[in-house]
């Protein structure tokens, strides 16, 4: 029941942004604005996912893992309906353009290598492939480290005055990745 109520939440950013399109209420510049909306869900579900572990640690319910794996997808979700929005409605596939602006843009080339190293986390999302890779599973996962700091530092490299949210974002990130150093330190002490 939980699981199927945090489904159905998890669509409410697509939802709102669908009636939103639908009653001309995207602003003056709709690509810009699905853009945005659609990068930062992405960013909030990836931090959701990094969430499960230490929230699981903290109030000792360990039955909230059941829960990372969806969020986990839904950020992928999220950054495919972000990465679908700047190769079609921004870039109009045009694929010389869009190499042009990885290579000379900084915010999109960690952009792009983010979405790229969440492919393999998607792909390999299931319990069938956690038995098939073992141990390299987990390696692999790992990789969601990096991605949340690559999309962390998207964003606040985007962004040209106020620094206000990836600044929220960056420090959400840092406790979390902090907490999980701190966990492991702790555990290890004698």
């Amino acid at each position: 029941m939980l699981k199927s109520l945090l489904f159905l939440l998890s669509l409410i950013p697509l939802a709102r942004l669908t009636w939103l399109s639908l009653h001309n209420g995207l602003g003056a510049n709709p690509i810009e604005f699905i853009t945005r909306s659609t990068g930062t869900w992405t960013l909030v579900f990836l931090l959701l996912t990094l969430s499960i572990t230490p929230l699981r640690r903290l109030i000792g319910r360990n039955d909230l893992i059941r829960y990372r794996r969806m969020l986990g997808l839904f950020a992928f979700f999220y950054a495919c309906l972000h990465f679908t929005t700047y190769i079609w409605l921004d870039q109009f596939f045009d694929w010389s353009a869009i190499v042009k602006d990885v290579i000379k843009r900084p915010f999109i080339t960690v952009g792009f290598a983010s979405f790229v190293l969440l492919i393999p986390l998607a792909a390999t999302s299931t319990h069938a492939m956690q038995r098939l890779l073992r141990r390299r599973w987990q390696q692999l996962h790992r990789l969601v480290y990096l991605i949340a700091i690559g999309g962390v530092l998207h964003y606040w490299w985007l962004v040209k005055k106020d620094i206000t949210q990836p600044a929220l974002y960056a420090l959400a990130l840092t406790l979390l990745l902090g907490f999980r150093l701190a966990y492991r330190f702790i555990s290890r002490a004698p």
